[in-house]
C-alpha cells in the first residue's frame, strides 16, 4: 500500500506540474488541474508537507519497514518527491518552477481557445 500511496503521490506531481498541456485537448481538465496546481504551490511555499508523505511513512511502519529493500517505486520515485536535504529554499525554488511551468502553459492555453 505504501508504495500504492508513493505512485499515487509522483502521479499527482507529474500531473501538478504538466497537467496544464492536457488542457489542449481536455479543456474541462482545467476543473481538476488548477486545485491540483494550487496544492502543490502552497505545499512548497508555506514548508508543510503533503498529507500523503505520513501516510506513507505510517503504512511502512506498520508492515514492518518491509518494501525499502528495493523496487522501482522506492528506487526511483522516492528520492525524488523525497529528495534528501530538502530545505525551504529548495522547496521554494520548486514552487517556482511549478508556477513557471503552468504559466507557460497556462498563457498557451489560452492563446489557442482565443
Amino acid at each position: 500500500m505504501a508504495d500504492a500511496v508513493v505512485a499515487f503521490h509522483a502521479a499527482f506531481i507529474l500531473f501538478g506540474l504538466f497537467g496544464a498541456v492536457l488542457l489542449v485537448r481536455r479543456p474541462r481538465l482545467v476543473w481538476l488541474h488548477v486545485p491540483v496546481l494550487a496544492w502543490g504551490i502552497w505545499i512548497e511555499f508555506s514548508g508543510n508537507y503533503c498529507p500523503l508523505t505520513p501516510l506513507e511513512n505510517r503504512l511502512r511502519e506498520e508492515s514492518g519497514g518491509v518494501g525499502y529493500q528495493g523496487g522501482f517505486i522506492d528506487h526511483y520515485l522516492t528520492p525524488i518527491i523525497y529528495p534528501e536535504g530538502l530545505t525551504r529554499g529548495t522547496q521554494a525554488v520548486f514552487g517556482a518552477i511549478l508556477i513557471g511551468i503552468n504559466v507557460l502553459f497556462y498563457w498557451r492555453f489560452v492563446r489557442s481557445r482565443r
